[in-house]
């Protein structure tokens, strides 16, 4: 198999890759409780979005406006803890479903409110042979080998999506009975690369509180001495990050800010919430741990 072709299938899951259809699904009908960041439409975009997929294994393309879909806990449950969920998809498209809603599920299940960002997106063609093709030349640049950069740049509109997703839910944290200094992030393949940025880039009242990037870029990042916490997962044989070492990790033990890594045997790229039979099945309740261990399940006083 190709090399990219082999990044293509390795980076998202189905509902992304398997995009043949000119034409577009329905947004799904949670859409109407998001909130819109106000941060623009892209320049030169190419929308309106595309949603393509199946219900519960939606994806999206051509995004020109961010905004953000609340999924809060049940009455009672609520623990004043709160996260933004960034999906992954090579900033071409955004796997809603599989490292959005699902995830954002898990998180409220546990107390946790989960706010899904739907952050602007470089712009595809319409087609979907034309995406596929797209896609699939954006990826041949992503394998990472060890010392060596993957060359991906994240979009400062990404970027400016993220830090005004943590605005908003700052801003509006009473109303939703969340605690401002706990309002963590976590980003999956380019959401994780999003997250990072926002984590070390940001000022420092905007940054999260603590981060989780899933299956992230592994090249060695400037580590702010105030960097958040932050639990990495991903796979050693995935074909991105698996290959390139283990420099994040490092940046952040030279900083001297707290981290967990995890490193599962087997699942690839794009794993989500976890593939079933292998030791990823877990990871979700890893991070809950961790969460709770680093304090961020309680007000602190």
């Amino acid at each position: 198999m190709r090399l990219a072709a082999l990044a293509l299938l390795a980076c998202a899951p189905p509902p992304a890759i398997a995009q043949t259809a000119p034409s577009s699904l329905p947004a799904p009908a949670e859409l109407a409780r998001a909130i819109p960041l106000g941060t623009g439409e892209l320049p030169a975009g190419n929308g309106p979005e595309q949603w393509t997929g199946k219900p519960g294994a939606m994806s999206v393309r051509n995004t020109v406006s961010a905004s953000l879909l609340p999924v809060l806990p049940e009455a009672g449950k609520a623990n004043g803890a709160a996260v933004v969920i960034a999906p992954g998809g090579a900033f071409m498209t955004l796997s809603w479903d599989h490292e959005g809603m699902e995830i954002a599920r898990a998180m409220a299940a546990h107390g946790i409110a989960a706010f899904v960002l739907k952050y602007r997106l470089d712009p595809t063609p319409r087609d979907g042979a034309g995406y596929g093709r797209a896609m699939s030349a954006r990826m041949s640049g992503w394998i990472g080998k060890p010392g060596e950069g993957l060359k991906i740049v994240t979009p400062p509109t990404a970027i400016a999506d993220g830090v005004a997703a943590l605005r908003l839910i700052r801003a509006r944290a009473p109303g939703w009975g969340i605690d401002p200094a706990r309002v963590g992030m976590i980003g999956f393949s380019a959401g994780a690369r999003l997250t990072l940025a926002v984590a070390t880039m940001a000022a420092p009242a905007d940054r999260p509180a603590f981060i989780a990037p899933i299956y992230p870029p592994m090249e060695r990042l400037s580590v702010p001495a105030d960097a958040p916490p932050m639990f990495v997962a991903m796979a050693t044989d995935d074909p991105l990050s698996g290959r390139a070492g283990y420099g994040l990790v490092e940046s952040w033990v030279v900083a001297r800010r707290p981290v967990e890594f995890h490193a599962y045997q087997r699942s690839g790229h794009g794993f989500g919430a976890g593939v079933k039979g292998t030791t990823t099945e877990g990871w979700l309740d890893g991070l809950l741990r961790w969460i709770a261990f680093n304090g961020f399940l309680k007000a602190k006083s």
